[in-house]
């Protein structure tokens, strides 16, 4: 299986991530997801096939079904359309294929918008030491993975490297102003109800995820990638018992079989079996199903 970790098109580099190439379209940006995966903050060698695809086509269903809540920054992911406006990019027509996608260039709003569903990750850790999640306190007595009483928006800082840190709601308001941080705050606890309950229907709980947003014009618009097993904790319905750590749609099998081997975190990583390798894809695929009933190939 073809695995596609790095693009080199023949377009401006706006920025590289840990996993998209994101190029300069005149006033529009290229957005490629590669199959590049990430585990506690640092690029693993290899990739897992076809995760580029499932990262690209969920965000874009996810963008479309949310379109209503808010608009987005998509213009298109037709990649007939896109080298229709690009000529240059005719012959990388076959790499471009599913992990492509125009958008509008926007001014990002300088933070991550979280919101958290259930007792999962660091949430988990601060409520045991503290019985908050971001100083948001909560009823004693919870289990790990239980549903809490409400979604909580909890947003944090966007790093450029290493992890992000979490703020209070007061403290991003401060940052971008009351009327963007109420807004982006509504915003992203209607797109997580409506998502939430669409997924549950299709066998998957949405624990947590994680939303940008940026300014078209004066415009608040949705931005980067939604909903997908890289910005989101997915959990299978059918397997969900509150109490323990949950089987999830992710790159879990690569962030335990690290653990496994007592990797420091440091680079360089280690190269990923062909087994985790397998499992991890499997896992993207499966979600990408649930959600869309489609096929990614």
């Amino acid at each position: 299986m073809e695995v596609i970790t790095e693009t080199k098109l023949p377009l401006k580099l706006f920025k590289k991530g840990k996993v998209r190439d994101v190029y300069e379209v005149g006033d529009m940006l290229l957005i490629v997801a590669t199959d590049r995966i990430s585990a506690f903050d640092i690029v693993l060698p290899g990739g897992i096939p076809d995760k580029g695809k499932v990262l690209n086509m969920l965000s874009a269903f996810w963008f479309d079904f949310t379109k209503g809540i808010i608009p987005n920054h998509v213009i298109t992911t037709d990649v007939s359309e896109i080298i229709s406006k690009v000529k240059a990019l005719e012959e990388y027509k076959k790499i471009l294929e599913g992990r492509a996608m125009l958008v509008k260039k926007t001014t990002p709003i300088a933070v991550e918008c979280v919101v958290r569903g259930y007792l999962a990750g660091s949430g988990w850790k601060e409520y045991r030491e503290k019985g908050s999640i971001c100083g948001i306190g909560l009823p004693a007595g919870l289990k790990e993975s239980q549903r809490i009483p409400f979604p909580l928006f909890t947003p944090s800082t966007k790093a450029q490297t290493g992890h992000d840190i979490n703020i209070t709601e007061e403290k991003m308001m401060k940052m971008v102003g009351e009327k963007t941080g109420s807004i982006i705050k509504e915003k992203s606890l209607k797109i997580y109800e409506l998502a939430c309950e669409y997924a549950e229907q299709r066998g998957i709980i949405i624990a947590d995820t994680k939303f940008e947003f940026g300014f078209d014009n004066t415009d608040i618009v949705l931005i980067d990638e939604i909903l997908t097993p890289d910005s989101s904790r997915f959990w299978s319905r059918d397997t969900y018992v509150p109490g323990r750590s949950q089987d999830s749609f992710d790159k879990q099998f690569v962030r335990d079989w690290l653990e496994s081997i007592k990797w420091n975190k440091e680079p360089p990583a280690p190269l990923l079996p062909e087994e985790v390798v397998r499992k991890t894809r499997e896992k993207y695929l499966e979600a990408y199903r649930r959600i869309t009933d489609k096929e990614i190939i």
